[in-house]
């Protein structure tokens, strides 16, 4: 089954890679003869080549980088920066033409073909990481706290969402696990069970809610 979807995923990038690799070298040797023929030598003409090919796919990275967090400017700076590199090489494809129209067509056609396999596999870069999973359950919206005022002030303590009755639910596990604490704190410092109303003050909730939560303790 991996065997399959490498395949099929070779199948169907190798076509833009192998046409990147091949417009990529031809404009490489088409910068290179222009660098040499201006005064770059040896490998300071390789070196010319190799930055202005590598500028464009380092900013085509940038861009897909751009487009993941949110960034849709049109005219950021990677873009700018692609923008210059594809008209370098353009300039250096022509500069390598012979004076006629087919010419210059035909020596533009690297530059032009190594720009398409690169925002090719921008566009594919950019469509496979944002892509979203389709979650499989409904989220639980999350449940406000209230300080808690008394003996354990600045905690923070669960308070059931306003849609749920408690009179037709029994409280969640958190809660009544908390309201245990509190009860047996309350009973430790003043020798005494905790009522339904300081129950009701400790933990910021109904009335109703306090008394099912009385009632589970005492069940318990």
């Amino acid at each position: 089954m991996n065997l399959r979807r490498f395949a099929a995923a070779l199948a169907d990038s190798a076509p833009v890679l192998v046409l990147a690799v091949i417009a990529g070298a031809g404009s490489f040797s088409h910068i290179r003869d222009t660098a040499t023929q201006h005064g770059q030598r040896g490998p300071m003409a390789w070196a010319v080549a190799v930055c202005i090919d590598l500028t464009c796919v380092m900013a085509a990275r940038e861009r897909q980088r751009d487009k993941r967090h949110g960034d849709t400017r049109r005219m950021s700076w990677p873009t700018l920066v692609l923008a210059g590199g594809i008209l370098l090489s353009l300039a250096a494809n022509l500069a390598q033409a012979q004076p006629d129209t087919w010419g210059r067509i035909v020596a533009a056609t690297p530059s032009a073909s190594f720009l398409v396999a690169v925002s090719m596999l921008e566009r594919r870069a950019t469509r496979h990481g944002t892509r979203q999973p389709v979650p499989s359950v409904v989220p639980v919206p999350t449940v406000p706290a209230v300080p808690d005022d008394g003996d354990d002030a600045g905690a923070l303590v669960p308070v059931p969402s306003p849609s749920a009755d408690p009179s037709q639910a029994r409280p969640a596990d958190e809660l009544v696990a908390f309201a245990r604490r509190v009860a047996a704190e309350h009973e430790q410092a003043h020798g005494e069970p905790i009522t339904r109303d300081k129950l009701r003050a400790r933990l910021g909730v109904s009335n109703q809610l306090a008394s099912t939560l009385l009632r589970e303790l005492r069940a318990s």
